[in-house]
């Protein structure tokens, strides 16, 4: 990661300054994207990490002649505001991702007819639109093609090159060939010719393919275009050894230049319709296309990805095996050096990935751990570094936020604990949390329910206690790829995640909590699987997620009967599945986590 030193800031901002007055701009707009829409970026699109040294996932930076601002949610507000002291970057909290409040910012500071710059390869065409709306009225010229970038980046890293492999079947469960025969049988139904596919994850679902060019995500840069009879890989050909691309061959997908897209888009027949994703392809693809396009709000690839297979079901359950293994013995590790030493958060989070790392079929991490001790539990996304991470005690209360890649699933945990007699406001913060996950995992719903119609069960308790938190309550999980992704997820509001309705397959993160500036934070975290319910036309979760839950600070009196009867059974099941798997001293701790209560 570019590491944020806080002096060299104010000299790339006047750098970048420099080169905007050379070519009339008011303001450049730099989002945390690549051309792929991608949420983590390979570090050669890490340009608004590199201009503000804000090293958050989120987040979105406008560079004007006399200021700048960035703007993030709540997940990073804390973070924010430390990683921006002394940069001349000031911080917006966004408290509603729905609306373009940096747009409404920037619009009232420019004068009529001003001309501004963005990076139309990172921009999707959904996004362009939406500045172009909102600027209209001061007939402000968006420039898309304007390299500012590359101008005033001194030293960019290079496009990864790591090497691509495949996955076999008995992981992903659907060929290669199945996989493109049933898109290709939309692309038909839609009446088009082919279909551009920008986003990774997407790419690598379809073709069984992972790589390593984005830190702790299997993907690899590329483009596809996917056409009723073949399909076209845009990507580095040297990733790709002579085996995997007479593979690819035979399953009719051709392998061409990474830079070539624009060339081919401007290149098809007049008499072709191409299907173009407004949210996910860029800007800068849809002017190349040379023939008639057909704008789409969704994606028939996402839509495919997020319901898993049986194969990859099964799949997800014995990672979870694996997951609880190592986290135990992690756990057990951290118990016992803290009857002896203090323990560094960052020492800790390089634990639970070496003890993953001894896993059959393990991966990488599937993010950078979140070990929060104390008041760094209450930064949402806070990661610990070597430096100046916080040394763990044996009091307090600690956050653990992990999860891992393997061939046959991708996990996501959060568990809190507290090392000695919680508070009481603690406990009821707690058990306010605790109440929520179990409302949410034990819900049975109609189908078309929706994510934001199931949000309030995590949120009740919570709300009845005067409490809340301002992250999403779930998100999807991709199989052995993206920790993130959509269409679905558990939250409120009207974004197009929100009004996505559940099906049979998807993976989901349940993750209520609740957050104490400076003091504590408090995050339980499974993945529940959507199944069929007994009553037909219904759904429910199935739990996922092996782990004990810490029980030393639930408020028992809160708890219902039928609470404490999930809570029993969930450990009941944890204990059965790791327990096969753990030496006796391991196994004795696991039994006092899961004992009954």
């Amino acid at each position: 990661r570019i590491s944020n030193l806080f002096n060299m800031i104010p000299d790339r901002l006047t750098q970048l300054r420099s080169y905007m007055i050379d070519n009339g701009l008011s303001a450049c707009i730099i989002p945390s994207s690549d051309p792929h829409q991608s949420e983590y970026v390979a570090t050669h699109w890490d340009y608004r990490e590199w201009i503000s040294g804000f090293s958050g996932s989120a987040g979105l930076v406008i560079v004007m002649i006399d200021s700048a601002g960035l703007w993030t949610d709540s997940r990073y507000f804390l973070q924010a505001e430390n990683q921006l002291k002394g940069t001349g970057i000031e911080l917006h909290k966004v408290y509603k991702r729905s609306v373009p409040e940096h747009l409404y910012w920037l619009r009232d500071r420019l004068k009529h007819g001003d001309r501004i710059a963005i990076d139309g390869k990172l921009f999707s065409k959904a996004q362009y639109d939406g500045i172009e709306k909102v600027m209209k009225e001061k007939e402000v010229e968006i420039k898309t093609d304007i390299d500012f970038v590359n101008a005033s980046w001194t030293n960019r890293p290079a496009i990864p090159t790591a090497k691509i492999f495949g996955l076999e079947l008995k992981y992903v469960g659907i060929s290669r060939s199945d996989k493109l025969t049933q898109i290709q049988k939309q692309i038909k139904e839609r009446q088009v010719s082919c279909m551009l596919v920008s986003k990774l994850d997407e790419i690598a679902w379809v073709l069984n393919l992972r790589g390593s060019d984005v830190r702790l995500n299997p993907v690899f840069v590329s483009y596809l275009i996917i056409t009723k009879e073949a399909s076209y890989l845009f990507v580095d050909g040297t990733k790709i050894d002579l085996q995997l691309t007479e593979e690819l061959i035979a399953d009719k997908v051709y392998i061409k230049p990474y830079d070539a897209l624009g060339a081919f888009l401007s290149g098809l027949e007049k008499t072709q319709k191409v299907l173009f994703h407004s949210y996910s392809d860029s800007i800068d693809s849809y002017n190349q296309i040379g023939c008639e396009i057909k704008l789409s709000k969704d994606s028939i690839i996402e839509n495919l990805k997020s319901k898993k297979n049986p194969t990859e079901c099964s799949n997800f359950r014995q990672s979870m095996i694996k997951d609880g293994v190592a986290l135990t013995q992690a756990f057990v590790w951290l118990e016992d050096e803290l009857k002896k030493r203090g323990v560094p958060e960052y020492e800790f989070a390089k634990k639970i990935a070496s003890s993953r790392s001894q896993q059959a079929l393990y991966h990488d991490e599937s993010f950078d751990a979140i070990v929060g001790y104390r008041g760094n539990g209450a930064i949402i996304h806070y990661r610990p570094e070597k430096e100046t991470c916080a040394i763990i005690e044996n009091n307090g209360i600690l956050l653990v936020d992990s999860g891992g890649q393997y061939y046959d699933g991708t996990t996501d945990i959060t568990r809190t604990i507290c090392f000695d007699e919680p508070t009481r406001e603690s406990k009821i913060s707690y058990t306010a949390v605790l109440k929520g996950m179990i409302s949410l995992s034990m819900a049975v719903f109609p189908i078309g329910t929706t994510g934001s119609q199931l949000d309030a069960l995590a949120r009740q308790h919570l709300w009845s206690v005067g409490r809340n938190f301002l992250h999403g309550t779930g998100h999807g999980v991709g199989f052995f790829l993206n920790v993130h992704e959509g269409p679905q997820g558990i939250l409120s509001g009207v974004t197009s995640r929100a009004q996505k309705a559940f099906e049979i397959g998807m993976v989901t993160s349940n993750e209520p909590g609740y957050y104490l500036t400076d003091q504590y934070g408090i995050r339980i975290e499974n993945l529940i699987l959507c199944v069929p319910s007994e009553n037909e036309g219904y759904l429910k979760f199935e739990t996922i997620t092996l782990f004990p839950i810490e029980t030393k600070m639930i408020n028992f009196d809160s708890m219902t009967k039928t609470e404490i009867k999930w809570l029993n059974d969930y450990h009941a099941k944890v204990y059965a599945k790791l327990s096969p798997e753990l030496d006796e001293k391991s196994k004795k701790w696991l039994e006092e986590k899961c004992a009954s209560i």
